[in-house]
């Protein structure tokens, strides 16, 4: 990147946070601190009124902004996929909202870039599962969202194994992962943190009470619940032309990595569940083989015995 472009990118960035540190900058243009430095310096020179000094954080003074931004072709087209994603997998609500701010970013762009829009509207598509439906048509999200901005204790009614259970939880927040939102909350009526699928809510209100417990990150749970999930370690072959074909769903089978081979890839796994890897496996078993460990071969003949069984 360009010196000039740099330090364009670099203001702006300080525009879009309160606070940001001299390491955020330095990891994300891949510079050293002492050229982040330099940079800010430049910008201070060049009369952008920049408070905070090294080893603290810097911030813009409150009421300067950037000129209007001018957008490259292919952020353009970026703004679009992000569009038709949201149309897709966010709620009725959130999707509106990030219509009406593209609708503000469009009457900004040259000529040129509207017609890009234009010409790629209907070249990018996006579709979502028909089981994500009933939840991106109601309030539930927005409402989990507003909760963990605002703090407002929320009243779940979730659907358990054992039935319906009406919970007071205060959510931490949101993320989506293998086609499904889920909510981190902590919940009153068991006194811990829980992960809540979206899905799973049934209904959802407001209540009058809001919390003031500082809770850990989403990230803090996120990462704790990661280092605590038990996991299985898979090691298989699978016939070269076939790995082509596995590219997706490997991910939500706990994949690491792989060495590809002359005829064959070896693929390397910690799989969540290895019942669940061993009925995957099944649907591709006659294009590769088990290297271990053994239990999964063992899992793997018994499920085939009961399936010959039924036929």
């Amino acid at each position: 990147m360009k010196r000039f472009d740099r330090l364009t990118a670099i203001l702006i960035h300080l525009q879009s946070k309160k606070l940001v540190v001299a390491q955020e900058i330095a990891d994300r243009f891949e510079i050293s601190l002492r050229t982040v430095y330099r940079d800010i310096r430049s910008l201070e020179l060049a009369g952008v009124p920049i408070l905070g000094e090294k080893g603290l954080g810097y911030s813009i003074m409150e009421g300067y902004r950037l000129p209007p931004v001018m957008f490259t072709e292919e952020e353009v087209i970026a703004f679009l996929m992000a569009e038709k994603i949201l149309e897709n997998h966010a709620d009725l609500q959130n999707s509106e909202r990030f219509k009406s701010a593209m609708f503000k970013v469009r009457a900004i762009l040259r000529n040129a870039q509207k017609k890009v829009l234009e010409d790629m509207e209907e070249s990018i598509a996006i579709k979502h599962n028909k089981s994500e439906h009933n939840f991106l048509v109601n309030d539930t999200l927005p409402l989990l969202i507003k909760a963990v901005s605002e703090k407002i204790t929320l009243r779940a009614n979730y659907a358990t194994e054992e039935g319906p259970v009406e919970r007071d939880i205060e959510p931490i927040g949101i993320f989506h992962e293998n086609g499904t939102w889920n909510a981190i909350a902590y919940c009153h009526l068991l006194k811990d943190y829980r992960h809540f699928r979206v899905e799973r809510i049934l209904s959802l209100s407001q209540t009058n009470k809001s919390f003031h417990k500082q809770h850990k990150t989403l990230a803090a749970y996120l990462e704790k619940a990661k280092e605590k999930e038990q996991v299985f370690p898979a090691v298989i072959d699978v016939d070269n032309f076939m790995v082509r074909y596995l590219q997706e769903q490997k991910f939500d089978y706990g994949f690491k990595s792989e060495k590809p081979g002359k005829t064959h890839t070896r693929m390397f796994f910690d799989a969540p569940c290895i019942q669940a890897f061993s009925r995957w496996y099944v649907t591709f078993a006659d294009h590769a083989k088990i290297i271990e460990p053994a239990s999964l071969k063992d899992l793997l003949k018994e499920r085939l015995t009961n399936l010959l069984k039924v036929i």
